[in-house]
């Protein structure tokens, strides 16, 4: 009973990594190992029509079952207020509006690329955004005023992954989605261990400037009240607008889809006070957000008809079954996962790695009795491992290009924030309440 589902799950899984190796469009390829599993066992479907009459409703049925979903709507909202906010520099605007509140801490300007990041992270919701956002601001800066190349595309790597943990968030969209579980609670129930592993960061940072002088400039910036205070005009139109956004869905205000809305106005009304928008701006956001939206779609459609297909044939049971059969302890479970998304992470881009993963994993970790909204911040965790592990580590990309560093350059940068990433991954699994205290505090 058990033996058979298992076989499928592995075929299927071969198949589908075949059409991933060939260079075929991720969405593309979830359909045809979707299709090819019907087709090759088709005798575990009811027999009430042809396999092909079965595959064109099942298929029809997913695909607008995919895309039937207000939540989803969100999604290219919040990738367009990113757009706007990257196409019109107002990004710029907010990295020299910290630099005087930075420059007297341990590590000075070092700081700039995780609270420029964490902030960033806070109106985008896009990882790669993020990261090359701050990056082609900071690491050139930083290395004319003589601070370590190493720390800062490091801390850039590590920092640049908040973009998928701290609201709004596209991976929680689509996992929220993809779970039943709310949008909103996911966001907030990312605040504080996105804070958690950006003071890490932090931290670390410190201590390599207590112990490592060679890693700052001969001599260091200052910088007075009045320079400070001045900066403020800069800061405070873009704390506004997170507030406008986190603060409509944390005080119940808003669902986060009418929030996203919120974000693509505050951030048109931003660019317009700063003076940094124009129609080409305009046209190349829009376009931007309309080719990522479909693509995003598309992946989500494919994997929703991949996720019915291995229901129907039974390989979803059938694996939580096995597993539960194993033994395991819930945290021996959730190791063994935490590995398998990290080794995902070397082959695989971040969203590929939610839904291709999502239908089988979730009835599993549900059924070890983890809270699928602890999970949600785990699996984000995960994901952001995925954009920092060769050889598909889209960050370390993004930084290459940037840099002109050899990868192998910017591995060694970014290994100690990846530790602690692992670190934060165990603080919120051995103290889960990280995760649940704001949500439990929300407005209903």
């Amino acid at each position: 009973m058990i033996a058979d589902p298992l076989i499928l799950s592995m075929i299927l899984i071969a198949i589908m990594f075949v059409f991933l190796l060939s260079s075929l469009w991720i969405g593309v390829s979830l359909i045809l190992t979707g299709i090819i599993g019907m087709l090759l066992f088709d005798h575990n479907l009811p027999p009430v029509l042809s396999v092909y009459d079965k595959i064109g409703d099942l298929l029809a049925g997913s695909l607008y079952d995919a895309m039937n979903s207000w939540s989803l709507a969100a999604l290219p909202m919040f990738i367009l207020m990113g757009e706007i906010l990257y196409k019109s520099s107002i990004s710029t605007k907010l990295l020299n509006g910290l630099k005087p509140w930075l420059a007297h801490i341990p590590g000075g300007l070092l700081h700039v690329n995780v609270a420029a990041c964490s902030l960033f992270a806070a109106v985008s919701g896009s990882s790669a955004a993020t990261t090359a956002t701050v990056g082609k601001i900071t690491l050139d800066e930083l290395k004319k005023r003589g601070y370590s190349k190493e720390l800062a595309m490091g801390s850039l790597a590590g920092s640049g992954t908040l973009g998928f943990l701290i609201p709004p968030s596209l991976i929680m969209i689509i996992y929220g989605v993809m779970s039943d579980v709310s949008i909103g609670k996911l966001f907030v129930a990312g605040i504080l261990p996105g804070l958690l592993m950006a003071s890490l960061y932090s931290f670390y940072i410190m201590y390599k400037a207590k112990t490592d002088p060679s890693v700052l400039p001969d001599v260091e910036e200052t910088f007075t009240w009045a320079d400070k205070w001045h900066s403020l005009k800069d800061l405070a139109p873009i704390f506004t607008l997170i507030t406008l956004v986190l603060g409509s869905i944390y005080g119940g205000y808003a669902t986060p889809t009418e929030a996203a809305a919120l974000g693509v106005l505050g951030s048109l009304l931003l660019a317009f006070y700063f003076k940094a928008i124009d129609l080409e701006v305009i046209q190349n956001a829009i376009l931007n957000t309309v080719k990522t939206s479909v693509m995003i779609g598309f992946i989500i459609a494919g994997a929703v008809f991949l996720s019915q297909v291995i229901g129907f044939l039974g390989i979803a049971r059938a694996m939580s079954e096995y597993i539960t059969g194993l033994g395991l302890s819930p945290l021996m479970l959730i190791l063994l996962i935490g590995i398998m998304y990290i080794i995902l992470g070397m082959i695989l881009e971040a969203i590929s790695i939610v839904v291709m993963t999502l239908p089988i994993v979730l009835p599993i970790v549900v059924l070890a009795g983890f809270d699928p909204l602890w999970f949600g911040v785990f699996l984000v965790f995960m994901v952001e491992m995925a954009q920092i592990t060769p050889p598909v580590g889209f960050s370390l990309f993004v930084i290459q290009s940037i840099s002109d560093e050899k990868i192998e350059t910017i591995l060694k940068a970014t290994l100690p924030f990846f530790i602690l990433m692992v670190v934060t991954v165990a603080l919120i699994t051995f103290f889960p309440e990280i995760v649940f205290y704001l949500p439990n505090q929300m407005i209903k």
